[in-house]
C-alpha cells in the first residue's frame, strides 16, 4: 500500500492515544507516542476504583450515543462501526476477558486496571510502537504535507500524520488551536456536590439502591443509586446528574437547590397510605423504628427527627402535621449544593474541539488535513459507567486506521 510506513506521532499516552497508537501501527504505520508525564495510561490504573471500567453492555449504537451529555449524535457513526462489542472482541483476541455487571458496566475478569495496561503497553511492544514519556508537544505547525512538533524535551520532529490525544484542556486548546481549530472551553463533568446540611453530615458512607434526584427549575432529573458522603452527596445519581447539567451547574457557580425523592416509585398518596398502614398495623411501635422499606433505619431517623417528630412516639400518638411532613419529606427533601468536589476515579471534563470541525467517520480534521482527534480532546463526555472509556476506544480507533492510510473512512476490522 503507498501509505504504508507514514510517519505517525500520537500525542497524548492515556486510552485513547494508546489505542490510536496501535492501531496505525497495526495498519502499516511508523507510529511514535509522546506521552508528557512520567507513565502513560494514569486514568486506566485509577479508573473503576482500579478495576478499569472498560467499556458498558449497551450493543446498539443509536442507544448507547443517549449517554453522551455531549457529542453523542456525532458518535453514532463512530458506533456502528467500533462499539462495546467490538471493544470486547479485541481484548479477548489478546487473551483479555471482560465480564459483565448487574448495572450493565464492564471490566476485566481479574478486577485489575493493571490487565487492561499490560495488554495495551503488550500490544504497543508488539507493533512496534516506540513510546516516549516525559516527552510532550509543545508546538506543531503544519508545513507542506507534514506537521512540524516541537518537543518539550527540546528536541524536533517530523511527521506525516498527527493524532491528538491529549485529553487535557490546555494542550487541547494551545495544540488544537494553533492548527486552526475552535476549542470549547473546559468544564467539569462528573462531580459530587457538597452540601452543608447538618443532620445529613451526620450518616456518611450510607447508600440507597434507588433514589430520584432533580435540580428544580431545569429539566436535570436522574435516577439511580446515591451515597452520602462526608461533604455531601454523590452515587452514579448524582455523577450523571453533574455530567448533563456540567455547563448549567457551572452556570450557576455550584450554588442551587437540590431536590431528592427518597422512593421514587411512590406518588403522595401511596406515601400517605403507606405510614396510616403503619399506624394501623403497628399502633404501639416507636415510629423511629419503622422504617419503610428499603429506606436505611439511620436515614429514617433524621428524617423523623426533620418532621419535628420525638423519639418516643409511638405509631398511634403520631398527630397528623408531623406525619403529613414526613410525607412531605419522603417525597421530596430539599438541600443547598454549596459546591461541588471532583470524582477522583474520572477526571472528565466537558469541552474541547468543536464537534463539526471533525469528519467523524475518520476523525480527522476538517481544518487541517493530516491531523486526527481522539478521545478527550474532543468536546465530548459519557455518563458514568464505562461510556467515557468506550468513546476513547472508538475515536482512537478509527483515528489510527485513518491516519496510517490515504482510503479515507474504510478502515480495517477491528478483530485479529
Amino acid at each position: 500500500m503507498e501509505e504504508a510506513g507514514k510517519q505517525v506521532v500520537v500525542a497524548g499516552g492515556g486510552a485513547a492515544g494508546f489505542f490510536a497508537a496501535i492501531a496505525a501501527a497495526d495498519a502499516g504505520a511508523r507510529v511514535t507516542l509522546l506521552e508528557k508525564a512520567a507513565d502513560c495510561l494514569a486514568k486506566v490504573r485509577l479508573s473503576g476504583g482500579g478495576r478499569c471500567n472498560v467499556t458498558h453492555a449497551c450493543f446498539d449504537a443509536r442507544e448507547l450515543a443517549t449517554r453522551y451529555p455531549r457529542g453523542g449524535r456525532a458518535l453514532i457513526g463512530p458506533f456502528q462501526r467500533f462499539q462495546p462489542r467490538d471493544t470486547i472482541a479485541w481484548f479477548a483476541g489478546r487473551s483479555v476477558v471482560l465480564k459483565t455487571e448487574a448495572d450493565g458496566r464492564m471490566f476485566p475478569v481479574t478486577d485489575s486496571s493493571q490487565t487492561i495496561i499490560d495488554c495495551l503497553q503488550s500490544e504497543a511492544a508488539r507493533t512496534g510502537v516506540r513510546i516516549r514519556t516525559r516527552c510532550g508537544v509543545e508546538s506543531a505547525v503544519k508545513s507542506g504535507e507534514a506537521f512540524a512538533l516541537e518537543l518539550s524535551d527540546g528536541s524536533d520532529l517530523l511527521c506525516d500524520a498527527l493524532i491528538l490525544a491529549t485529553g487535557g484542556p490546555r494542550a487541547t486548546a494551545n495544540l488544537a488551536g494553533s492548527l486552526g481549530h475552535t476549542v470549547e472551553p473546559p468544564v467539569p463533568s462528573l462531580f459530587t456536590f457538597k452540601i452543608d446540611t447538618p443532620w445529613l453530615r451526620e450518616i456518611p458512607g450510607l447508600s440507597l439502591p434507588d433514589v430520584e434526584v432533580s435540580v428544580p427549575g431545569t429539566k436535570l432529573r436522574e435516577r439511580g443509586p446515591l451515597l452520602v458522603t462526608h461533604w455531601g452527596l454523590s452515587g452514579p445519581s448524582i455523577l450523571r446528574l453533574s455530567a448533563w447539567g456540567a455547563r448549567e451547574l457551572q452556570a450557576r457557580d455550584y450554588h442551587f437547590p437540590l431536590h431528592v425523592r427518597w422512593l421514587p416509585e411512590h406518588n403522595a398518596a401511596q406515601i400517605r397510605a403507606e405510614l396510616e398502614a403503619w399506624r394501623r398495623a403497628h399502633p404501639t411501635r416507636l415510629v423511629l423504628n419503622s422504617p419503610i422499606d428499603p429506606l436505611p433505619a439511620r436515614l429514617w431517623e433524621q428524617l423523623t427527627r426533620q418532621a419535628g417528630i420525638a423519639s418516643d412516639t409511638q405509631w398511634t400518638r403520631l398527630a397528623r402535621a408531623p406525619r403529613q411532613e414526613l410525607s412531605d419529606l419522603l417525597l421530596r427533601t430539599e438541600f443547598s449544593v454549596t459546591g461541588k468536589s471532583t470524582n477522583k476515579e474520572e477526571f472528565v471534563t466537558c469541552g474541547g474541539v468543536r464537534l463539526r470541525e471533525v469528519d467523524f467517520r475518520t476523525m480527522e480534521s476538517r481544518v487541517c488535513p493530516g491531523l486526527y482527534l481522539a478521545g478527550e480532546t474532543l468536546d465530548i463526555d459519557g455518563i458514568t459507567g464505562g461510556f467515557n472509556f468506550q468513546a476513547a476506544w472508538t475515536t482512537g480507533f478509527l483515528a489510527g486506521q485513518a491516519s496510517a492510510s490515504s482510503q479515507g473512512p474504510g478502515v480495517a476490522s477491528p478483530g485479529e
